[in-house]
């Protein structure tokens, strides 16, 4: 039975009979694999470098100063100790200024891997155990070379003149160079002091890193537990560098996308290729049951049959796929700063799985139908529907793959909109298909004989044509979805922004420094409004004490409540801000304890109005009771505040004032002068950060591109699939009208109308559905408002109609050069 079923499946290769089961196979296991052996890799390089990424073997972050007990603990029990501050700061050199990630060591750092320096840009790269001295810094390329400095030039941190020492090229706890907004200046921990830019308000992170052996570490670990405080954290080789995570995995999103809809248009075609062999098979396994074979050992022919096809899929697919993944590594190349360790075998089996479930699920319905099929067929040439049981399977081949969905989307929400979305649109395309195919056989009366005659055939065959409809709609649906939509969603993302939207951020303004900064910004011509901005922590909501455990399912509500908020006051409701629930500040409102919080935070941490949030603000409690809600408009660039309060509320604790405004782009000039005349401002250029981030989406949608190139084989197969099934079922009825006299323009008009009309049906459901699950998409995981493309149903309906009498058209000619005695030999 194995080798008659391994002689039975070359057979049907070369005579074209499995060619397209094979080809929806192999398209999905290689964008599946492709995807996998990919973010395994990546996987396998953050395990392989997981201390590497660390500096040390455990590091303790705050936004605060560590206490000094915790810092002497752990030199008790004889573990490595050292510090680091990172903030991003303003650098002078030579007339040029540059916003930089400064980061300030201790003399110890690394305690882990090593430091790559240079001090010429075409010499290698020397490894250190230590970072720079005092009164030295180190630049990385990115800064040297929007400073256009080298070693041995002084440039101007804060209050302080420090010496370029070297070229920074490798750091251990940088090794993926991922979402930077800012080039790296590093410095000595002991020149902080002099520099001035730590002062309250500043944003700060404060590091300490452990090193030593295991047994210390755990007992460390465990006299730590219960002690952290908010906003404090350990982070160890199991969650470091989330940040680096996050981004790797919201490309993988991305990804994701592209290889769920491969998988969706794999499902449809493997489904058509399946129903084809059945009826094509119908006569000859009629046969071998009139020969002897039992019902069992047909099913056991087959069964084989396409356990051999899987294997071969599976071998051929991984393949390409293995392959397609070394054309990922590269186009996302820019994104990772380390050499990627060979994947191992598990993007494989993920592959081997969606085989599984397309053959076992889409293919064996038809196969167990052909095990039913009744002797009498031989004489009679007919096969009853299927039965329920075989029904069920296409059921359960349909749960299959919605979870085949949720596993390669990568993302609970994308997925599950996404098998919402599909599963929805099956049932309401199928019933569009029937119920446009009942109204076109109420005008079919009029017109050519092409007309009237291929309008007959979609009335007399109405369930196969709604089935190819509907197969049609659900492929471009799908192909339009990620083209079309992907377009809009950037496009509507790239419009957000008007284009005098506040391009220039300014932060760390002091108190003493308010007038001077609001005269510098008004004799340059420029309206902008200094907020003041307090940093506060969330104790208690409602009488009820958070922490990140008190959300344990929620990432973002736990990244949330670590986090400092800011606070600030005012009598007026900012601009780009609307009332959703309550009511804002009642004059006279000064002095008042109330509160109005932006509804997104609200609904993530559960917060109500009449609500009472208790605030921790410079070492004191403030409890404000929740007045109204508020939603923000993000895109607007303006300064935005999660919590404000009346005046008189919060003021008597220290604040920093911050301030938005638009800059052109050919006027760079005023923030060089602004920090010179303040050195402790920090001027951050958005749009500068705007176009990087820019820069990185276009790598990872070059990325999306190439997986779209399976999408796309898989939408021909799917194209090519349901239209071949129609030419199968008209071709004996186009030999008895050939018989009966019809002449070849008019049988080719027929068929030409009728593909016409099932193509145009399926571009206008196929917009329909791409338009409405990609408003869904863009409303519930992108936050965006994605304008109706008007254009997009006509522009479907024609080219789904075009699409199809080009395809059409090759097929037709081979249909009317058979001969009729041929065909109708051959049967329907």
């Amino acid at each position: 039975m194995i080798v008659l079923a391994w002689r039975l499946l070359g057979r049907e290769l070369r005579s074209g009979e499995l060619r397209l089961l094979l080809a929806a196979l192999v398209v999905a296991v290689a964008a599946v694999s492709a995807v996998g052996f990919f973010a395994d890799r990546v996987r396998l390089a953050l395990d392989s470098q997981a201390q590497q990424l660390l500096g040390g073997d455990l590091i303790l972050i705050a936004d605060h100063p560590w206490p000094a007990g915790i810092v002497e603990e752990a030199g008790r029990r004889g573990l490595q100790v050292a510090e680091t501050l990172t903030f991003p700061s303003m650098v002078q050199a030579a007339g040029r200024v540059q916003l930089a990630d400064i980061k300030a060591v201790s003399s110890n750092y690394p305690l882990r891997g090593s430091l790559g320096v240079t001090r010429a840009r075409a010499a290698p790269a020397a490894a250190v155990n230590a970072g720079p001295p005092a009164g030295m810094v180190w630049l990385d390329e990115r800064l040297a070379d929007a400073l256009q400095v080298a070693p041995g030039a002084m440039l101007t941190l804060g209050n302080s003149r420090l010496r370029v020492d070297a070229i920074l090229v490798q750091e251990p706890d940088r090794s993926f160079n991922l979402f930077s907004l800012a080039p790296r200046l590093m410095m000595n921990v002991a020149d902080i002091p002099a520099s001035g830019l730590v002062q309250f308000g500043s944003r700060v992170t404060y590091r300490v890193l452990l090193a030593g052996e295991a047994r210390p570490l755990s007992g460390f670990r465990n006299w730590l537990d219960g002690r952290l405080a908010s906003g404090e954290r350990l982070e160890d080789a199991q969650n470091a560098r989330p940040e680096i995570r996050s981004a790797l995995e919201r490309a993988q999103r991305f990804l994701g996308l592209a290889t769920l809809l491969t998988v969706v248009l794999a499902a449809v075609a493997v489904a058509l290729a399946a129903r084809r062999y059945m009826q094509r098979h119908l006569d000859a396994c009629a046969m071998m049951r009139c020969l002897g074979m039992t019902q069992r050992r047909l099913i056991g022919l087959h069964a084989w049959l396409f356990a051999w096809l899987a294997v071969l899929a599976i071998g051929l697919g991984g393949l390409l796929g293995f392959f397609g993944h070394f054309v990922l590594s590269e186009w996302l190349a820019a994104l990772l700063a380390t050499r990627l360790p060979l994947p191992g075998a598990w993007p494989l089996l993920h592959g081997a799985a969606v085989v599984l479930v397309l053959l076992f699920g889409f293919a064996l319905p038809p196969v167990l139908q052909l095990s039913r099929v009744p002797t009498l067929r031989v004489l009679r040439r007919e096969l009853g529907p299927p039965t329920p049981w075989l029904l069920g399977g296409y059921g359960l081949g349909l749960l299959l793959l919605a979870g085949l969905m949720l596993l390669v989307a990568d993302d609970r929400r994308l997925g599950g909109i996404a098998v919402i979305g599909f599963a929805g649109a099956l049932g309401v395309f199928w019933l569009c298909a029937r119920l446009a195919i009942f109204a076109i056989a109420g005008v079919r009366r009029g017109g050519a004989f092409g007309w009237r005659q291929g309008m007959a055939n979609l009335s007399r065959h109405a369930a196969s044509s709604s089935l190819q409809i509907v197969a049609l709609a659900i492929g471009l649906m799908a192909m339009l979805l990620l083209t079309v939509t992907r377009g809009e969603l950037l496009a509507a993302w790239q419009k957000a922004s008007p284009p005098d939207a506040p391009n220039r951020f300014v932060i760390n303004i002091q108190p003493g420094q308010r007038a001077e900064v609001a005269a510098s910004l008004a004799a340059a011509g420029i309206k902008a409004e200094l907020s003041p901005m307090i940093r506060a922590r969330l104790q208690k909501i409602a009488g009820r004490p958070v922490s990140a455990a008190s959300f344990p399912e929620d990432e973002r509500a736990q990244r949330l409540i670590e986090r400092e908020f800011n606070l600030s006051w005012r009598t007026d409701l900012p601009a780009a801000n609307q009332i959703v629930a309550g009511r804002w500040f009642a004059p006279p409102a000064t002095g008042q304890a109330e509160a109005s919080v932006e509804e997104g935070l609200a609904k993530t941490l559960g917060i109500k109005l009449g609500d009472e949030l208790l605030f921790m603000i410079a070492g004191q409690e403030k409890l404000l009771r929740v007045s109204s809600l508020r939603k923000l408009d993000w895109d607007s660039m303006r300064v935005n505040f999660f919590v404000l309060t009346p005046p008189g509320v919060i003021e008597d604790a220290p604040a920093s004032y911050i301030t938005s405004f638009y800059q052109p782009e050919t006027d760079t000039g005023f923030g060089r002068q602004l920090v010179a005349q303040f050195p402790n401002l920090t001027v951050i250029d958005v749009a500068a950060v705007l176009r990087q981030l820019q820069d990185l989406v276009g790598q990872v949608a070059g990325a999306v591109q190439f997986i779209f190139l399976f999408t796309l084989a898989a939408g021909a197969i799917v194209l090519y699939a349901a239209l071949l099934s129609a030419f199968d079922e008209r071709r004996y009825e186009l030999a008895v009208m050939r018989a009966l006299g019809a002449r070849r323009p008019q049988l080719r008009q027929a068929m030409l109308a009728e593909l016409a009309v099932i193509g145009g049906l399926a571009g206008l459901l196929a917009a329909a559905g791409a338009m409405a699950l990609g408003q869904l998409i863009a409303w519930r995981v992108f936050a965006l408002e994605l304008p109706l493309t008007v254009w997009l149903p006509l522009a479907s309906l024609l080219g789904g109609a075009l699409m199809a009498i080009a395809i059409g058209w090759l097929a037709i000619r081979s249909l009317l050069d058979t001969p009729p005695l041929q065909a109708l030999r051959a049967g329907a």
